[in-house]
């Protein structure tokens, strides 16, 4: 068995509230759809209403070669800014990992700054697909919360 966690972090210059504002929920999934449409064909809600238990299922471009992935919202904790979700099904657990969540973080660094912490942890039974683990997409999507909050 072969485990890992990665890591991310961006800076924004906008209060954690608001930075939290988009991550609780599902206004995230909305951005995702709209924006990182070289990744992302579709994202649809299956389940819930983006609290604790939701299921949403990410259709990828088809010139990409991956499968949808299922992922479902696990924590929510609004008091630290916390959110977990985990793959389901498809997606990463299609390449042949055994497990792999995400977790975001929205760390106040002062009044009118923040820090957004994205993890990625995973779980393998191969090295060779261990490899395949990124933060890539974690990455992405801080960056696209961060253009989307500090917007004039």
């Amino acid at each position: 068995m072969v485990s890992g966690k990665l890591s991310h972090e961006l800076e924004v210059n906008a209060p954690a509230g608001d930075v939290w504002a988009v991550f609780d929920g599902l206004k995230v999934a909305k951005l995702i759809e709209e924006n990182l449409t070289q990744f992302i064909q579709k994202v649809d809600v299956l389940q819930g209403d983006g609290g604790v238990g939701t299921i949403v299922c990410l259709k990828f471009v088809p010139a990409l070669g991956y499968s949808d992935s299922k992922e479902k919202i696990t924590k929510i904790d609004h008091e630290n800014r916390i959110k977990e979700t985990e793959v389901v099904e498809g997606g990463y657990l299609a390449l042949g990992f055994t497990s792999y969540r995400y977790r975001v973080q929205i760390v106040e660094k002062g009044k009118d700054s923040s820090i957004i912490k994205s993890n990625v942890e995973y779980e393998a039974n191969d090295e060779n697909v261990a490899k395949h683990a990124t933060v890539e997409p974690v990455q992405n999507v801080a960056v696209l919360v961060q253009k989307h909050v500090t917007k004039a």
